[in-house]
């Protein structure tokens, strides 16, 4: 891997190590590209910053943290400063002017929650197991709505919603959401740290649905912590996964530039 846009760092509040732990760690493994994509500040109600994400008052430091780090390896390495985010319509419309005042380069999808933008205690986080057919509905409307906003770089762990239902209702989501991703030259992601923690994803059923439909993919470690740059073998059953599903990945992904 020459490239890795999904990277985390403390100030999400369950990542470790410093910036530049990052940084050298990247440079050790041979990335060429690194693209620091944290677990994004909202604004609005208090209940769409919960303790998984940078709180806005962090949002200067991130900022200017990268930056000087970017200065400092500009000759080993390219840097990049983005956001992961969910999509909640309700708030992204403010989202988007308040990221670009302060200089934030990307943002990539990563919907972790449905309805939670409703009312507080509410909604379905797609860690959890679900057989409801109707979180998972709201989960590929979601991520697509989300795409169709022009404004994603990708769309990471597409399969991150823990479905335990039939097989075949699973496969009509998935190929909803693969199918739109191509029509919208969306890449989506096979995230390593699904792989590294022993999740439900990667899930080698969408994948084998992302390349029946042509699906632009790349790998992202989802760093939260500096020494997951050394994890080769992770890197080898993302490989795996993509060989058996038919898929040429991406060495490296054009960012959509806010």
């Amino acid at each position: 891997m020459i490239a890795n846009y999904h990277t985390h760092t403390f100030r999400c509040h369950h990542a470790l190590g410093t910036d530049e732990d990052y940084v050298t760690s990247a440079i050790a493994n041979g990335i060429q590209i690194l693209g620091f994509s944290d677990h994004g500040c909202m604004i609005g109600p208090d209940y769409l910053k919960p303790d998984m994400r940078m709180r806005p008052e962090l949002l200067p430091d991130y900022m200017y943290s990268l930056r000087m780090l970017r200065e400092k390896y500009a000759d080993q390495i390219e840097m990049h400063i983005g956001f992961e985010i969910e999509y909640y319509p309700k708030v992204f419309d403010d989202l988007i002017p308040f990221y670009r005042r302060h200089g934030l380069e990307y943002l990539i999808l990563g919907q972790h929650w449905i309805g939670k933008e409703n009312t507080p205690g509410e909604g379905y986080r797609c860690f959890r197991p679900t057989d409801s057919e109707e979180n998972l509905r709201i989960y590929a409307d979601t991520v697509i709505k989300g795409m169709e906003t022009g404004l994603f770089t990708y769309l990471c762990h597409p399969d991150v919603i823990w479905y335990t239902g039939p097989d075949e209702i699973f496969e009509k989501y998935m190929r909803k959401i693969a199918r739109r991703a191509k029509e919208l030259g969306v890449p989506v992601e096979l995230n390593l740290h699904g792989i590294r923690s022993h999740r439900n994803y990667a899930d080698p059923r969408f994948f084998r649905i992302a390349g029946e439909e042509g699906c632009q993919v790349i790998i992202g470690y989802d760093a939260h912590d500096p020494h997951e740059f050394y994890e080769h073998e992770n890197v080898e059953k993302g490989l795996q996964i993509a060989r058996e599903s038919g898929i040429k990945l991406l060495d490296t992904v054009e960012l959509v530039r806010l």
